[in-house]
């Protein structure tokens, strides 16, 4: 007994005696030992604030009443929520309503001949139809799954959720990291291509055609995506730290071991953006894929310059992917986090303006991404012009993310977002990607539910004018006054809203 509380008595003396020698740590020095208990706790504030402090609503960047929605949609439980709403509608500005028909579309029920089990809405335009790219196809659904890059995430989140994808028939975008065998376990692919080239480039770090197409005859890419910028950091290059590239990432971007990956902030194989559709249809030709842009929106002059160079020739992206400024699986500084790129409602409303005011809305197949991943935000995203919806951070949600926010560091504790081979093990990807699809199809069947509640058998036949936005002092606001769209703004072409009606009226 006694020889314990000695060497305790003798451990806290040397702490105290270093707590007030030091100098690095001003607390430690004024108030040792008791000083340690500060930083304990400012390790752990975001678990305690996350279950303790905050109430359902207040939580960043997903409340615990969205949270609690993915996870119960993910395991198939009862995602209902009891004794009414604890939101304050009339007190909370820029509050969504949706505008419901008095004669509501009847929904189908298990044992009807239309009923769908896996609530399949495909997209309404066909992905590179408008170019007739050869290998043009219609998605099979309006919810894929957004970029999130192999390194960032685990081998095992990956595979989850590549799995999941080719459950759900989504598609899964691969992230500016390169394609892995991770992402080789049937879901279909959008190869995303960075500033990096990562997976595609020569040994000076530069675009290499070749390798792209060795990359493409390997893998089951459905299109590419160019991204010039993100919503985590936009305008800013990224970096994977030394510490997570293993000798398999390594050797599928094309990098060396060692040394921290960095990805520059603007693209090489382009200038401008005359060049970069020059870069667009050669790669569209010589792969056949439909080829797109990823973006989140600051200055409105390179969308301006985008609409008018392909209202005026034949050139074109076959799809523009709007990030909003809110997006971020990526790791960024706070500055560019919080103050850069406009949010996803602002910037997407912006972009489709400038085509539709040229008529060209039509050949181009709009992506929105950006906390869409809710039935109210992506049906918005819909009224907006988006074909369809990118998902990503909800995705780590339902594979089991539990918003610990502890992705840039290497010791995400569920296994996610980390290479630590512990950690990766508590993931299991054949059980999680179970989850993720059951998370997709459920959001899926609730978009449908609010089309349907709308009078309409699509969601893509959503406009403004099912929208009201509440001001927080007791007054409501248009969509269309809100956002600028004219009649007709937000739709397909008018030859697939016929086809979505037919459809639906067999």
């Amino acid at each position: 007994m006694w020889i314990t509380v000695s060497i305790i008595g003798a451990l806290l003396a040397l702490v105290t005696i270093y707590d007030l020698t030091q100098r690095r740590r001003a607390i430690l020095r004024n108030f040792p030992i008791i000083g340690h208990f500060r930083y304990m706790f400012e390790a752990v504030g975001p678990e305690l604030r996350q279950y303790i402090v905050t109430n359902n609503d207040e939580e960043r960047p997903f409340t615990r009443d969205q949270r609690r929605w993915i996870y119960a949609s993910a395991k198939r439980q009862n995602n209902y929520f009891g004794f009414g709403t604890d939101n304050r509608q009339e007190e909370s500005p820029h509050y969504l309503i949706i505008k419901h028909s008095a004669f509501p579309i009847r929904e189908p029920h298990h044992g009807d001949a239309n009923y769908d089990p896996s609530y399949g809405v495909p997209c309404a335009k066909v992905l590179g139809g408008s170019r007739a790219r050869k290998h043009a196809f219609r998605p099979r659904s309006i919810i894929n799954v957004s970029g999130m890059s192999y390194g960032s995430l685990s081998a095992a989140a990956t595979e989850a959720i590549n799995r999941g994808c080719e459950i759900a028939h989504c598609l899964h975008n691969t992230g500016e990291g390169g394609v892995s065998p991770h992402h080789a376990h049937g879901g279909d692919l959008i190869w995303q291509i960075g500033t990096g080239y990562f997976g595609c480039r020569d040994s000076d770090g530069n675009f290499s055609l070749e390798r792209l197409q060795e990359v493409v005859a390997r893998h089951n890419v459905r299109a590419i995506e160019i991204k010039l910028s993100q919503g985590a950091k936009p305008g800013l290059g990224g970096i994977l730290p030394a510490a997570k590239i293993t000798p398999e990432i390594a050797r599928i971007r094309g990098i060396p071991q060692g040394r921290d990956c960095l990805s520059p902030n603007r693209h090489s194989a382009f200038s401008d953006v005359d060049s970069m559709l020059d870069f667009v249809e050669m790669v569209a030709t010589e792969t056949g894929l439909p080829v797109g842009i990823k973006s989140a929106v600051g200055q409105l002059d390179f969308w301006q310059e985008l609409a008018s160079e392909m209202e005026a020739d034949s050139r074109s992206v076959d799809f523009i992917a709007i990030d909003g400024g809110e997006g971020g699986t990526g790791a960024g500084p706070l500055v560019f986090t919080d103050h850069v790129a406009l949010p996803f409602k602002s910037g997407m409303s912006r972009v489709y303006r400038e085509f539709a005011r040229r008529g060209i809305q039509d050949r181009v197949v709009f992506i929105g991404a950006g906390r869409l991943g809710f039935p109210e935000a992506a049906l918005l995203g819909l009224g907006l012009g988006c074909d369809m919806i990118a998902v990503a951070r909800e995705p780590m949600i339902a594979i089991g993310c539990i918003q610990a926010q502890r992705c840039h560091t290497g010791h995400c504790p569920t296994g996610v977002a980390t290479q630590n081979r512990w950690l990766m093990r508590g993931l299991d990807p054949t059980f999680k990607a179970a989850r993720l699809a059951n998370y997709l199809v459920t959001l899926r069947k609730e978009l449908l539910a609010l089309a349907r509640a709308c009078g309409l058998p699509h969601p893509a036949l959503i406009t403004g004018d099912h929208f009201d936005v509440l001001d927080g002092q007791l007054r409501s606001h248009a969509f269309k006054d809100l956002f600028g769209y004219s009649n007709g703004w937000g739709l397909p072409p008018a030859a697939e809203c016929e086809r979505l009606l037919s459809e639906a009226s067999q």
